[in-house]
């Protein structure tokens, strides 16, 4: 399958989308970590890019959260929801004052689709540790993606209003801000948080993440270079600052950033699909599916590695795959303009073996007007739509001349036919001059008995020796 057209959407969401998650880890009270669960963001494609929790400066060792077994880990990790739940379900239920063990609940209960359930898990973990990052983070990021970003800025400002020093409130309303493109107040909130703790990662990340958006990306990248120092391995800062690196158009090393997250942390969704999209460009289709298939197992509903998933299964001419992956974001994004571009380039650039060649044509086109109707605008579009036309007026065309050259050979084939038959007809007739013969000759006495055989005649016997004559009777 060619690839001559390498989907713009694919970059466009990797910039876009490429939100990174917390993981239940450390917060900023006990180094205590616990999961290594992360999951999709997928809040309006607006930039909404909230990073990982970072190891923050311990502050009280006193308290430590038991972290849930490894066997409970690596479970989630190979995206089995369903059973990481119910383990994890049963392992909350069993300490009921860990809050990392709700907070662990909560993330894998999102990732199943289950938001009130989620959140309510997220909002037991902050009963339990007011002061819990990762709980605020991911309760945070839930409420932006379902649209509650005002919601959870009013909350949180009510929880500042009764504990102005809390620090992770604080940081969790950089990131309402941020969802709401407040960015001017998230500079703010998050100042405020690094003149207090000066070595807090997490908010240098978000402050990074601002000035990102506002394509100040060399000032994004010492901030970066910062956090990087107090903690050189936060998957959270490599992956943010690959995008950053991207606005400077260093790609190579952009593509170091993520490949060092994805590392750093295997189960990190964001990093790998990023890294992923970065490979399609490169056209390394096999690397990239490798990497992609990791997000969509790691994050089930995560849009933006869906979509570049499919874009590596079509690299690879596997229409199928490609085609399924695609029918995936409809079904979690209908109104997605660019996956009826890629189903629509998809369909005009494959040539499946069993499907028609007009059908697909013509769905090419179907899928074109819907991404016009979505309000998509790629300018192409024009080119695509008057070549899937001549595609259908050329498949036409050869399929009458398929059906003269048909009919000729089948109109050759019956003369041929008739022109045996005749030969053999005139091959088992006799000559005229046989027929006349036959015609004049007698016609034999039916009542005649057939001719006797001669009989055979005895001959006569030889004479004696020496006598010629009859003996006389002599009296």
């Amino acid at each position: 399958m060619s690839m001559r057209r390498l989907l713009a959407p694919c970059l466009l969401l990797l910039a876009s989308a490429c939100a990174t998650t917390p993981d239940a880890g450390p917060d900023t009270r006990s180094p205590a970590t616990a999961s290594a669960v992360s999951t999709p963001d997928t809040s309006p494609p607006a930039g909404e890019s909230n990073k990982q929790t970072a190891p923050a400066p311990e502050k009280d060792t006193a308290q430590k959260a038991t972290p849930p077994p490894a066997d409970l880990l690596s479970v989630a990790q190979r995206g089995e929801l369903t059973t990481a739940e119910s383990a994890m379900r049963t392992n909350a239920d069993q300490q009921p004052k860990d809050a990392t063990a709700w907070t662990n609940l909560g993330i894998v209960q999102e990732r199943l689709g289950k938001n009130d359930e989620a959140e309510r898990a997220y909002r037991q973990a902050l009963a339990l540790k007011p002061e819990q990052q990762a709980a605020w983070d991911n309760l945070t990021r839930l409420q932006c993606r379902t649209g509650r970003a005002a919601q959870a800025e009013a909350r949180l400002r009510e929880q500042l209003q009764a504990k102005p020093d809390a620090i992770a409130p604080h940081i969790a309303l950089v990131q309402a801000l941020l969802c709401q493109k407040k960015l001017d107040a998230a500079v703010t909130e998050a100042k405020r948080v690094l003149k207090a703790d000066e070595r807090n990662v997490r908010a240098m990340q978000l402050l990074a993440q601002v000035y990102y958006r506002e394509r100040k990306y060399e000032l994004a990248r010492m901030v970066l270079d910062n956090a990087r120092e107090i903690a050189p391995d936060d998957p959270a800062t490599h992956n943010a600052l690959g995008l950053v690196l991207l606005g400077l158009k260093a790609k190579p090393a952009a593509l170091e950033s993520f490949k060092k997250a994805a590392e750093l942390k295997p189960d990190f969704a964001e990093a790998r699909n990023n890294l992923g999209a970065l490979l399609n460009e490169a056209e390394d289709y096999a690397a990239a599916s490798q990497e992609l298939e990791a997000a969509v197992q790691a994050a089930p509903d995560f849009v933006s590695a869906r979509l570049n998933l499919g874009n590596a299964w079509r690299g690879q001419g596997d229409f199928a795959r490609a085609l399924a992956e695609y029918q995936q974001v409809l079904r979690l994004a209908p109104d997605l303009p660019d996956t009826y571009f890629n189903l629509a380039i998809l369909h005009l650039d494959a040539e499946p073996r069993d499907m028609d060649a007009t059908v697909r044509l013509q769905t090419a086109l179907t899928f074109f007007d819907q991404y016009r109707s979505k309000g998509g605008q790629d300018e192409r579009v024009d080119d695509y739509v008057k070549e899937a036309k001549k595609g259908i007026q050329r498949e036409e065309k050869r399929r009458e001349r398929e059906k003269k050259e048909q009919l000729r050979k089948a109109q050759k084939a019956e003369d041929e036919q008739k022109k045996a038959a005749e030969a053999q007809a005139t091959d088992t007739q006799p000559s005229k001059a046989e027929a006349q013969s036959k015609a004049d000759a007698p016609a034999p006495d039916s009542a005649q008995s057939p001719t006797p055989a001669p009989k055979k005649r005895t001959p006569p016997a030889r004479p004696a020796p020496g006598s010629g004559r009859v003996a006389e009777d002599k009296k």
